[in-house]
């Protein structure tokens, strides 16, 4: 069995880190955020390809084929899922399992747990999620895996105009697993200067 194109999104244009690409910032004591990413998802999938827009050769050192937005614009998350969508159907996959890239510390179960999920319900998308205080769940729609035959029906809903994820899944009724938050919230992701400081903490308590 082909398992899933693992798709690491990282155009984003990480306004409150003042600019700049996140996913280089470094991480621990010898480490990045994409090395984090990277150790992480190459343990679940056979191939991956990193997102991101601008100058691709900044990412030469991780040994990645690097694609960008299939439209241009900065069009947010789901552009660059369509874009993993496009490469995966050029290289011969059925499905994409996507990532962010400021997200490091996300399960190392997550594309087995989103495979289960997505043939249970038997629906073409599955997102991750969690519970949060007062037992209500909240998704993570950067972490998902999505099928290809989605693609051409993602490129049209962004060329309308769509940009929040969840109203496109929700038209295809995307399933959710819920993630077992833990003492370190799996889907905690680097926004701002404090939240690297706090990272760093989580990678002394992982050590």
């Amino acid at each position: 069995m082909v398992r899933p194109l693992g798709v690491i999104l990282a155009g984003g244009l990480a306004r409150r880190m003042g600019g700049g690409d996140k996913s280089l910032l470094s991480l621990g004591a010898s480490s990045r955020v994409l090395d984090q990413v990277i150790a992480r998802l190459g343990a679940q999938v056979d191939q991956m390809v990193l997102n991101a827009n601008g100058d691709p050769e900044r990412f030469d050192e991780f040994g990645l084929p690097v694609v960008a937005d299939s439209l241009d614009g900065f069009l947010g998350p789901l552009a660059g899922v369509l874009a993993g969508l496009d490469y995966a159907a050029d290289h011969g996959f059925d499905h994409i399992v996507s990532v962010a890239a400021d997200t490091p510390f996300f399960p190392t179960d997550l594309v087995s747990a989103l495979e289960t999920a997505s043939k249970h319900m038997d629906v073409p998308i599955a997102l991750a999620a969690t519970k949060i205080e007062g037992g209500n769940t909240v998704r993570h729609p950067t972490f998902g895996l999505w099928h290809v035959a989605l693609r051409e029906d993602l490129r049209s809903a962004l060329q309308d105009g769509l940009r929040k994820v969840v109203l496109w899944t929700d038209q295809h009724g995307a399933e959710t697993h819920v993630f077992d938050s833990g003492e370190i919230d799996p889907f905690f992701n680097i926004n701002t200067p404090e939240d690297l400081e706090l990272a760093n903490k989580m990678m002394e308590t992982l050590a």
